[in-house]
């Protein structure tokens, strides 16, 4: 079962502010999170009901530091709509 601790961060870009402005929060995860998991957790800690819930898997990068190739972790990042009258104090900008 998925809980908060799951949620690694909240999106600030260009587009995620764009978003934000109609309602839709991106939310980076790590990848067991499913969107039940993600819809339960909204509910359960910031009492909010989302309306959609779209997830994209994104892949680690390969890095290379002096010869040495690593590998940045893989995530889940979750575009979720919020009904327009939420709102989450603790998300303001």
């Amino acid at each position: 079962m998925a809980d908060i601790t799951d949620i690694k961060s909240i999106m600030y870009t260009e587009k995620s502010l764009a978003l934000q402005e109609e309602g839709v929060i991106v939310v980076q995860t790590s990848p067991r999170m499913t969107k039940n998991g993600l819809k339960a957790v909204f509910q359960e800690y910031f009492g909010i009901k989302p309306l959609r819930v779209n997830s994209m898997r994104v892949n680690g990068k390969v890095k290379r530091f002096r010869g040495v190739a690593g590998k940045r972790p893989d995530t889940k990042k979750f575009y979720v709509q919020l009904p327009e009258d939420a709102k989450i104090e603790s998300l303001a900008v």
